[in-house]
This record gives structure tokens, C-alpha cells and sequence, in this order.
């Protein structure tokens, strides 16, 4: 039976932690490995035990259904024991982000009103912050070495393996993610029980094929919609191994972690993928990725040159998608074998997908259009953000506020976020484009394109670039850069200027801040 038809058997009564955790035991599978971190390794008969043993600690801190429980923890054995268990409960899982200031956290733990944040001892913030700032927050659970708190690990030796899962419905709120922020605040995207099934269901097997054979590594965390899939529940919908690394990733961790743990499907976003090819051995022969079946790519519209450099130094197709925290999961992707370059793919089975202008008609094809989706993954609307929702949600479609155009073989092409694109010369001008562009010159690492006012007060495009490693910046590339860009897109697309960084500008999760790239824009005065 395909994925939609395992869709329609969810019954009304549901409860995801239970599908994905407690599943495999029921089904004789639970001396399979789950999880692998570092030098330890979980069965799937472990993971339902210590799901168990936190759901009982949660209940005992005095969580009751529908509250919001405060995860705060690497890519560790111990987010998914704390994840799954506070779904379990009934209660609400609320990851969030590892790489945040301290200061930053109170407008979360405010937000979600949580009484419970379970923490790493390395991400702890200061106690002055907690008390100064938290208005709701009664009780903290740290993992690892700290004599102030509640000690997760004696908490876990003490309670109960044993734990039913509350009764909730398919529809009842199962977690909460926080959109990245690239945009402006952050919101909580409210995700139900069903949600995280659908995109197993439609994109992991539908497009992956995953299977209990598969091993999963991701360079986006868990605390990220993204990530939360490829670690997380992607795995545990098939029975698979997830491999996880607490470190913040590196071009040098990453490839060691490949190498060491052998995946079969990687996970990347467009950033890192360029971060990997800018680094190579001192001595030797080239790292070895052939145990990967697949590298996916997400967050950014992957350029066209960088799927070539990946696929001509490691053999490996690139599949890039697109998805977003309110759809959960990916819903346009390319396909192992049917891959356009550049394109984010054909809309996946199982979704819907409109371009349209600015009174909502339909565009034709190869004229660029708002984007909107149609999905049963997608979050039922924002926390506390009811204007937004409205604005966001409009019955079965959600905006994706991306302007993308259609070629006539069904694929998509981005096109910008419908505040980037501008005009030049009274024509349209996509700054994916540019940098797609920009990006396939032999010297260009990265680049970023916004708009800028010339002497005139008209719009010109400014390009920001990082260079690789073993090029410097001078007026000699300025000019080789601009004429490289004329020769593919035309003169009206030429950057007017060029701006050289050390690095873009971008979210924890690897989302390009263009906001910043305009305030920076504005420090400068020159015109040359």
C-alpha cells in the first residue's frame, strides 16, 4: 500500500510517540539499533525504556497533557528520550535552539509558558537569566554535571520503564517549532500528531525509499524542522539507525563523522555542501563518501554549480527540496535519478502546489508567482500570532512568502522571497538567480545579492561574495566577476557593485540574513 493510503488508516485516537518508538518492540524488532552518538549505541528496545523512564519524570515534575515541556539539548540520545516523551504524556515538545545567547532564551521559555525546561549542563543559562526573565518556569532538569538543579541522569535511574501512552487524538498538538527567525521574530509553528507520519510517509519513503537499512546523519540539528526529520522521526518511521553528533559541525567533523559512522542517506544544507568543498586533505587521497546513497539538500535553494562540483568530485547527486517549518517537511524535491540542476524539484505526491500573482489568479507557466502549498503536514497555525496565522494560512493553503516559476516539465525554479526581488531597467531580477551565477565562477565560495540605489535612485543589484580560500579580493576579479555575469545573464543583471566578506551573514540553522546584508548596505555611502 502506498503512503497515502497509510494515511487515511491513522485512526482518529493517536498517539505519535507510540508509532515511532513503541512500534518496533510490539513488532519484534527491538534489538535493532536506533541511535548511534558518539561511542554508544541504542536499541530500539533501550529507546522505549528511556522514553518511558523521562515520560515518568515528566509527570513527576507535575507536566500535565497540553503543557508545554522546554527541550533544550544537543543532537544527543537524550533530545529524542525527552522529545518522544513529552509527547508521549499527552504534553507538548518544544526543542529549541542550541545556539542561541543566554539572554535569548527568555522570550522562549515566556512564550511557550513551559514550568519544565530539560537542558544540557554545557547550555544552561545563567540563573540570573532563568529568574529574571522566565515568568512561568518552575522546575529545571539538567543533563549532565550541575549541583543547582534537578539531575536528569539520577531522575532516569529512578523511574519507571514502564509507561502507556495518553490518550490523544491524530489532531491534538503533538510539538511546537520555532521558525528560524530569518524573517524577523520567531514563531511557533503548532504541529499535531499526525504531521511528523505524513512526512515520512510522503517524502522519506515516497522519495527517499528509506528502509530499516538505512543510516541517517544530519548537518541541520533536531531543534530545526528540518533536522528534526532526518535525525529524528525519519529514521524511527522505518526502523533505520540514526547517527548523532553533539559537536557543532565542521567541514573536518562532518567528513570524519561520514567516514567513521558510514550513512547511507546525508543530510546537508547549501552552505555546508559549499563548506565541504572548500575543504580537502593536506596528504592523501580524497574523503571517502561512497557510502552514501544519497546527500539531500534544504534550507536555501541549492545552486546548479555547486550540485556539479559535489557530483563531479564525489559521484553523488545532490537532491535538493524545499520545505519550511510550517509544512514540517519537505514538499517540492528532486528525485534520485531525475535531477534538474539548479530547480527544486517537482511537487511530491501527496501535496499541492500553486503560483500565483497578486489577486491570487494563477500564473502561467515560466512566469514567476507567489508560492502556496497545500499540505497535511502543515502546522495549524501560529502560537499566540493570530493576525499572522490569517495572513499565512488561507484555508488549505499555506503562503510560503518564496516566489518561484515553473518550467513546462513541472519543476521549480526560485526566484527570491517576495520581499527580495526588485526591478532593473524595468525588468524583474531574481537574486537567486545572480548568485546561482556568481557561485559557478571557480573563485566564489558563496555569494548574496540584495538591491541597492545608485546616484540616480535606481535599483541596481550589489553582490557580497566569499571567495575560496586561496583567492584575494582585487578590482582585477571585481571586473571578472561582473563581465562573468553578463556573459550568462545579460548586462541588466550585472552586479553594479561587488562587496567581498569573510562569511555571509546567516541563522543557526543556515538561512541567509539578507536583513543584514541591507544594514550593512546602508553603512556604506560610496557610488563606484
Amino acid at each position: 500500500m502506498g503512503g497515502t493510503g497509510r494515511l487515511s488508516m491513522i485512526p482518529d485516537m493517536f498517539n505519535v510517540a507510540s508509532y515511532f518508538v513503541d512500534r518496533h518492540v510490539q513488532e519484534g524488532n527491538g534489538n535493532n539499533i536506533a541511535i548511534e552518538c558518539q561511542n554508544e549505541r541504542v536499541t530500539y528496545r533501550e529507546l522505549l525504556e528511556r522514553v518511558n523512564r523521562a515520560g515518568n519524570i515528566l509527570r513527576e515534575l507535575g507536566v500535565r497533557m497540553e503543557e508545554r515541556v522546554a527541550i533544550l539539548l544537543p543532537d544527543s540520545p537524550e533530545f529524542l528520550y525527552c522529545f518522544f516523551a513529552a509527547i508521549k504524556i499527552g504534553a507538548i515538545a518544544v526543542p529549541l535552539n542550541t545556539y542561541l545567547q543566554p539572554a535569548d532564551y527568555g522570550y522562549f521559555l515566556n512564550d511557550t509558558r513551559a514550568r519544565v525546561l530539560i537542558v544540557h549542563a554545557t547550555l544552561l543559562p545563567p540563573a540570573s537569566v532563568i529568574e529574571n526573565r522566565s515568568l512561568y518556569l518552575e522546575k529545571i532538569a539538567v543533563v549532565g554535571e550541575d549541583r543547582e538543579h534537578l539531575s536528569f541522569d539520577n531522575l532516569m535511574k529512578s523511574s519507571s520503564p514502564e509507561l502507556q501512552p495518553a490518550r490523544t487524538s491524530k489532531d491534538d498538538a503533538a510539538l511546537w517549532l520555532y521558525s528560524s527567525g530569518s524573517t524577523g521574530t520567531a514563531k511557533a509553528c503548532i504541529h499535531l500528531h499526525h504531521d511528523m507520519v505524513v512526512c515520512s510517509e510522503l517524502y522519506a519513503k515516497g522519495i527517499l525509499s528509506i528502509t530499516a537499512r538505512d543510516r541517517c546523519y544530519s548537518v541541520a540539528r533536531l531543534f530545526f524542522a528540518y533536522g528534526l526529520g532526518n535525525a529524528g522521526y525519519f529514521p524511527l518511521s522505518c526502523g533505520a539507525t540514526t547517527i548523532l553528533s553533539p559537536d557543532r559541525p565542521d567541514a573536518a567533523g562532518i567528513y570524519a563523522n561520514i567516514e567513521r559512522y558510514r550513512p547511507t542517506l546525508f543530510f546537508s544544507v547549501p552552505s555546508n555542501y559549499a563548506a565541504l568543498l572548500a575543504h580537502r586533505r593536506e596528504t592523501g587521497p580524497d574523503f571517502d563518501l561512497s557510502s552514501v546513497r544519497h546527500a539531500i539538500s534544504a534550507g536555501e535553494s541549492l545552486p546548479a554549480a555547486l550540485f556539479e562540483r559535489f557530483k563531479e568530485r564525489f559521484g553523488i547527486e545532490i537532491l535538493d527540496a524545499l520545505g519550511s517549518t510550517e509544512t514540517l517537511q519537505m514538499v517540492i524535491s528532486n528525485r534520485p535519478g531525475e535531477v534538474r540542476p539548479g530547480s527544486s524539484g517537482k511537487i511530491i505526491p501527496g501535496y499541492e502546489a500553486r503560483l500565483v500573482d497578486e489577486a491570487g489568479r494563477d500564473v502561467a507557466r515560466g512566469e514567476i508567482g507567489a508560492l502556496l502549498i497545500k499540505s497535511d503536514s502543515t502546522c495549524a497555525g501560529y502560537w499566540n500570532r493570530h493576525e499572522k496565522t490569517k495572513e499565512t494560512f488561507q484555508g488549505p493553503w499555506f503562503r510560503t512568502g518564496d516566489q518561484y516559476y515553473q518550467d513546462e516539465d513541472g519543476y521549480f525554479w526560485y526566484a527570491g522571497r517576495a520581499d527580495d526581488l526588485f526591478k532593473v531597467n524595468g525588468r524583474w531580477l531574481s537574486p537567486a538567480e545572480v548568485e546561482g551565477a556568481l557561485i559557478a565562477h571557480p573563485a566564489v565560495q558563496e555569494a548574496a545579492v540584495i538591491a541597492r540605489e545608485d546616484k540616480n535612485k535606481l535599483m541596481k543589484p550589489v553582490a557580497y561574495v566569499v571567495l575560496k580560500p586561496d583567492r584575494v579580493p582585487d578590482e582585477a576579479l571585481v571586473r571578472g566577476l561582473q563581465d562573468w555575469v553578463t556573459g550568462r545573464l545579460g548586462a541588466y543583471k550585472r552586479p553594479r557593485w561587488i562587496r567581498f566578506l569573510p562569511e555571509l551573514p546567516k541563522t543557526s540553522t543556515g538561512k541567509l540574513q539578507r536583513f543584514k546584508l541591507r544594514e550593512l548596505q546602508a553603512q556604506e555611502t560610496d557610488d563606484h
